[in-house]
């Protein structure tokens, strides 16, 4: 699947089915996250979106719909159903949509080659520059991968520069793979109590929604926002080609 369409999708259709232009929040973005992580079927995850907001019009008397969370419950009853219909199913599917073995070779990249090549750029220079003012008080593992990570960015910006026929999901993988090391060493290099000033301040953030997410779901949501409250504090850029 595109894995770019996937939260722009899910943004498009709250913003359209709410009727009001409203920005979606961080806990909306680290739920979509998890159901990404999940592995909710895009088109499963819109019917959900879709089918909340066909129960909230039918209410004669109505609250106004503030966040994503307000469909959580109906996406995971969606998905629940195409799970149980998948049994049985042949492997070979990701996220609802089979993986497509050969494309044509003009695929079309999500976005402009140069456009790709900058963001590999500034974030490899983000990476070094963290790495240069953390070394001036301490040198530690978290140096050892932010540098690592900067030297696997300048590979894929080499290769992807010089492929006759970039590929774009390929690299996706990449640079996932480099941001869960550099979420993993950020986690292990932390103070003990930042790290727990941090989830708590993440937990009471989305303590108000805990009845009304699954435990797995209000968990992986949990980490995700935890993720995202570490990486602003230490300026962290994302990798992925999505916050291109």
């Amino acid at each position: 699947m595109n894995y770019f369409n996937y939260f722009t999708e899910i943004e498009d259709t709250f913003i359209r089915r709410r009727g009001k232009h409203l920005l979606l929040s961080s806990m909306d973005w680290a739920l979509i996250e998890s159901w990404k992580e999940m592995g909710v079927p895009l088109h499963v995850a819109l019917r959900g979106i879709e089918h909340a907001f066909d129960s909230y019009n039918a209410k004669p008397r109505r609250r106004t719909v503030k966040s994503l969370l307000y469909c959580q419950e109906e996406v995971e009853a969606q998905y629940a159903e195409w799970m149980e219909a998948q049994l049985g199913a042949a492997e070979g599917e990701k996220n609802g949509e089979k993986i497509v073995e050969k494309r044509t070779e003009d695929a079309r990249l999500p976005f402009p080659r140069a456009a790709i090549l900058e963001h590999l750029n500034g974030a490899r220079a983000s990476l070094l520059m963290i790495c240069d003012e953390r070394k001036k008080s301490r040198k530690d593992d978290f140096c050892d991968a932010l540098s690592r990570a900067a030297s696997r960015l300048k590979e894929l910006e080499e290769d992807f520069a010089s492929a006759a026929r970039p590929n774009a999901e390929k690299l996706e993988d990449s640079l996932t793979s480099l941001e869960k090391l550099l979420d993993e060493a950020l986690l292990a290099n932390l103070p003990a109590n930042e790290l727990a000033s941090a989830r708590v301040a993440a937990g009471e953030q989305l303590q108000p929604y805990l009845s009304r997410m699954e435990r797995p779901v209000f968990e992986q949501t949990l980490d995700n926002l935890l993720l995202k409250r570490l990486r602003d504090a230490h300026g962290l850029p994302r990798l992925s080609l999505f916050y291109l």
